[in-house]
């Protein structure tokens, strides 16, 4: 398995809107339908130097999307009053089915070692929905431990962590 990963190009973004369609990213996104937001538009027509996207790719095969911001710097202000030395991460693989295949748990390792090129970011911090069990197990099973419940938004969240000198992803 080949996978890799490439910064998002706006000529990505008609396959991103795709895959905000799709009843699983939905779910894990906790709406009952895609309501459009420019946000990912403006971002890849001007990129922040405060947020990353990346497309994974199987074999050259678009599959999902990383982002990576840095939570301390970035324009939104989303994770609020936080330090420097963090990354914050969102990932979701776009077809049903490449879901349970092992993609994911490496499109995570690929974007940890990402956020860990910088010598200053020590921990990585993911948010998924509180209900979002599937995600809590993935993330758990990738080296993250559970750090909080947080509310963004409108939006319950269980926040968890990964340290770089302290968590190891599971590798089986």
């Amino acid at each position: 398995m080949d996978i890799q990963l490439r910064p998002a190009r706006l000529s990505d973004l008609e396959l991103i809107d795709y895959w905000d369609h799709k009843p699983h990213v939905l779910e894990a996104i906790g709406e009952d339908e895609y309501e459009y937001d420019d946000w990912m538009e403006k971002q890849l027509k001007n990129p922040s130097d405060y947020v990353w996207l990346y497309i994974a790719e199987l074999d050259g095969r678009p599959i999902g999307l990383i982002q990576i911001v840095d939570p301390a710097n970035e324009e939104t202000h989303y994770w609020g009053e936080i330090d420097e030395g963090y990354r914050a991460m969102d990932i979701w693989i776009g077809e049903e089915d490449d879901l349970g295949k092992g993609y994911g748990s490496k499109m995570m390792k690929l974007a940890l070692e990402k956020c860990f090129e910088e010598d200053n970011v020590n921990a990585v911090l993911v948010d998924p929905l509180l209900e979002n069990k599937k995600a809590h197990n993935f993330y758990i099973k990738n080296g993250f431990e559970f750090l909080r419940n947080q509310e963004f938004e409108d939006d319950e969240c269980a926040v968890f962590i990964y340290n770089r000198n302290l968590n190891k992803p599971d590798q089986n």
